[in-house]
């Protein structure tokens, strides 16, 4: 096609052919890229391993719904819709960027594909993309520079702001668009004014907006116009490139390979040292994570990952009641770390010797304010993990003897006794000695036989309180028809919240004992109500029978109609359902526990603001009991506020844990006597025909 307008591939400048700058500025920009990969590389190389490659077709299908479909990127709208509209276009652009850098060299390069009437839809979608970019960057520029969402702010203890960083790539990617637009757009107007044929431009595009505005131009101005662009073009593409490995904006690259690679079980603890089992853990010299070097490489990715959204520490429990620890900055801090021991510059510069981090990159009240409450994981919308670094990093601590004063205690108790009081094995079953007149429990530590399991767990077996949950559990389960018995003396705690305090080998004593005792009575299934003790059998133990949480047990007997529920009687009560941490984010059992609920004719319940896989955590998961945390607020006292702003006076939870920090909070708030808290087997065993 004949064109007015010289291509830069054989325009001249002062007697030199432009072309030369078409092969310096990409030759110069992909070696200075590879040369800032390559030190980026580094300490992912030397990292610890992690096996990350198996299960393909589903790290396929998590890069199609989250990385291309942006899956979680709507949960917050309007920061969401903004970046997908930048990420579209972008992807859609790069097509057209790549191309460019060609077309300098060669002015007749067609990319393969796209030389007929693909080529022509694909640039009537491009021009369109670029302008909704532009209009995605000045959008998300205003909320940066002028609404300031309160999670983006950068706490002074955490270093500088990074508002101005945000708005640099903001207006290089404004460059980006501006000048591929122009840069076509003035080759359109000199032809259109030549009454040559003309590339159709999308109506009302940005290079539309351009050409219609260039028409009266002169040749040589459209001349000049279009060189220029285009040579913008290729050193803002290629800076910004090089610029991207700097700083946060480092996701662009790795956010892909960062959710291929991203964790897809949920619930479970990685191993001490992947390729280590369990029966080779006293072979190892040391534990957890101490250096940066310890951590393994998936999670040097995370670190680079970092958008430094906020999205996780502005649903991260600990972080909303001021406890010392916000997930975002352990990310931002993990990769500072990681810029400052393997410099770009200078060149040659050595590699920094890696410190002990705690103390230095992370502080011990830091790693122990996580609840483990996987609301940070949650949110993540490119797979960020935090509770394999916070546990491996409590391990490390462990290792150095770096234990809180108020956690030794249970800890030395679930040591000598399987339970965190410390009290007497033999008085693990007391609990039963109440039970109705026609509720059967069978102690299988006497040698008896049942079909199924009751895990009762530690809390539930020694605070009076919680032993009201196992008895309405027991009940619900024998009049079920269910044949059940517990372990009694046999029982120890499950460990759930050992392994994730980092006491590796004390868990894998209990777990030990607990798969024995399991195996050799014989039953066929298990079921529990706490869903702490559900998670570790379901995830952290192997070789057991099926587990089943209480919830899941009534739900699936009320729909067979074992289960027959007597009418709630219009009392008056509106009851919300909170969303136990283990039962919900970790194992993704939202709907059993509420069509329990639903199945009580005449309950009016409504939903908390926060529920399913937003639910905000309660806060005394495990030994979280006994922690003393720096805190402005408890977590408990804000769900109970949570509760009342939906207008309830009932909470209904399937945990006892949940259930002791409900109860506490609702007297620490001053609502005795407006709210209450209630398990949900407790109420099921009301109801029950």
């Amino acid at each position: 096609m004949e064109n007015v307008l010289i291509a830069p591939a054989k325009y001249i400048f002062l007697f030199i052919p432009t072309v030369v700058f078409s092969i310096l500025i990409p030759l110069l920009g992909v070696a200075l890229f590879t040369y800032i990969m390559a030190i980026r590389m580094a300490p992912l190389v030397k990292a610890a391993p992690d096996n990350r490659f198996d299960r393909i077709p589903q790290r396929i299908y998590h890069v199609l719904k989250i990385w291309l479909g942006q899956y979680r990127q709507p949960r917050y709208m309007v920061a969401g819709v903004v970046h997908i509209m930048i990420f579209a276009g972008f992807l859609i652009l790069s097509i057209r960027s790549c191309s460019l850098v060609i077309i300098g060299i060669s002015d007749s390069f067609v990319m393969p594909g796209f030389g007929g009437l693909l080529g022509d839809v694909y640039n009537f979608i491009k021009d369109y993309a670029a302008t909704v970019v532009l209009i995605a960057c000045a959008i998300a520029a205003y909320r940066r520079a002028v609404v300031k969402p309160a999670r983006y702010a950068v706490p002074a203890k955490y270093g500088k702001d990074h508002t101005a960083e945000a708005l640099f790539v903001l207006g290089l990617i404004s460059t980006l668009m501006i000048s591929e637009s122009l840069f076509e757009a003035s080759s359109v107007a000199a032809n259109t004014q030549a009454g040559l044929h003309a590339e159709f431009l999308a109506p009302a595009s940005l290079a539309w907006v351009f050409k219609q505005s260039l028409l009266s131009a002169s040749t040589d101005t459209l001349q000049a116009i279009h060189i220029v662009s285009y040579y913008i073009h290729d050193l803002t593409f290629f800076f910004f490139l090089c610029f991207l490995p700097l700083g946060k904006h480092f996701h662009v690259i790795t956010s892909l390979f960062n959710v291929f690679f991203m964790r897809i079980d949920r619930g479970n603890i990685k191993p001490v040292v992947n390729g280590i089992t369990d029966d080779q853990l006293d072979d190892l010299e040391s534990f957890g994570v101490k250096r940066l070097e310890d951590f393994t490489w998936k999670h040097m990715l995370d670190f680079y990952s970092c958008a430094d959204c906020g999205r996780c520490s502005d649903n991260c429990p600990a972080n909303a009641v001021g406890r010392p620890l916000s997930p975002r900055f352990i990310s931002i801090k993990g990769r500072d770390l990681m810029f400052k021991n393997y410099p770009i510059y200078p060149y040659g510069s050595p590699f920094k010797k890696s410190d002990d981090l705690i103390g230095t990159t992370f502080e011990e009240d830091e790693i122990w304010s996580c609840t483990t409450c996987g609301a940070c994981e949650q949110e993540c919308p490119i797979g960020i993990e935090y509770i394999d670094k916070i546990v491996d990093l409590r391990r490390g601590m462990v290792d150095e003897g770096m234990v809180p004063q108020s956690l030794q205690k249970p800890l030395k108790a679930l040591e000598k006794r399987g339970n965190p009081w410390g009290k007497m094995e033999k008085k693990r079953a007391d609990w039963t000695k109440d039970l109705p007149g026609d509720v059967t429990v069978k102690d299988l530590a006497k040698k008896e036989d049942a079909e199924a399991l009751y895990f009762v767990d530690s809390i539930t077996s020694y605070d009076d309180r919680m032993q009201e949950i196992g008895r309405a559990t027991a009940t619900v389960l024998s009049r079920a028809g269910a044949d059940i018995g517990i372990l009694g003396k046999m029982e120890k705690d499950s460990g759930n919240e050992i392994r994730r305090f980092g006491e590796e080998m004390l868990f894998q004593t209990i777990k030990e004992t607990n798969t024995d005792a399991i195996l050799n009575s014989g039953v066929k299934h298990i079921i529990t109500a706490d869903p702490h003790a559900y998670n570790a059998l379901k995830n952290d133990y192997q070789g057991l029978p099926p587990v089943e949480h209480i919830s899941q047990f009534i739900a699936r007997n009320v729909k067979s109609g074992a289960i027959r529920l007597k009418s709630a009687n219009g009392d008056g009560k509106v009851y919300t359902y909170h969303d136990p941490c283990y039962l919900g984010r970790h194992n993704d059992v939202y709907d059993d526990p509420r069509s329990a609920l639903d199945a009580i004719a005449g309950l009016k319940r409504v939903e908390m603001e926060r529920c399913r896989d937003r639910s905000f955590c309660c806060g005394g998961g495990g030994l979280m009991l006994f922690y003393e945390p720096e805190e402005e607020q408890r977590m408990g006292v804000l769900r109970v506020e949570m509760a009342a702003k939906a207008g309830a006076d009932v909470i209904v939870t399937a945990c006892p844990f949940c259930l002791v920090n409900m109860e506490d909070a609702i007297k620490v708030a001053g609502m005795e006597g407006k709210m209450e808290a209630i398990d949900l087997s407790e109420l099921i065993a009301r109801h029950m025909e």
